[in-house]
């Protein structure tokens, strides 16, 4: 169980981790700085086990990898949505931050809401109710278990 964060439609890489902070030179250093100018105190209260929950077109914008790398850091479980930008979705998958679509969650769902994921049985309870999400598919699975994309190929060689 964790706790849920809701943030709106159109979430772009810029308002996940401004640009000014790109220039620290590590994703920890990077992380307290999460979500800035929708919730300056969002770094401080997310606990890991936590969900990011979001509207539509979530991380679009730049293609920065540090968006998906600082939830990572703070210890987001996944970020569900009803849709991603693909690149923010592919970034996500890379680094090993799971990232779910579920269409019917959004909308019944509050900030501080208790909410739980069984990620190889596409669902999702939270407030009593369940929802039917992606079902992620074996291999993603065992991607995302290694740690992302990349951790994965790094084993294989």
């Amino acid at each position: 169980m964790g706790k849920v964060f809701r943030f709106h439609t159109d979430v772009d890489t810029d308002q996940i981790i401004a640009s000014q902070y790109l220039l620290f030179p590590t994703i920890d250093e990077m992380k307290m700085h999460t979500f800035e100018s929708l919730d300056p105190e969002f770094a401080s209260k997310v606990k890991p086990g936590d969900f990011v929950v979001a509207c539509e077109n979530f991380g679009c914008g730049s293609s920065r990898e540090q968006a998906p790398s600082v939830l990572k850091a703070l210890g987001v479980k996944a970020v569900v949505a009803k849709s991603f930008a693909r690149i923010f979705y592919r970034n996500a998958i890379n680094i090993g931050l799971p990232v779910i679509v579920c269409k019917s969650l959004y909308e019944n769902v509050d900030n501080g809401d208790e909410m739980e994921i069984q990620m190889e049985d596409g669902i999702i309870n939270v407030n009593g109710s369940t929802f039917e999400c992606t079902k992620l598919p074996a291999k993603m699975q065992s991607i995302l278990d290694q740690g992302g994309l990349i951790a994965s190929l790094d084993k294989e060689v």
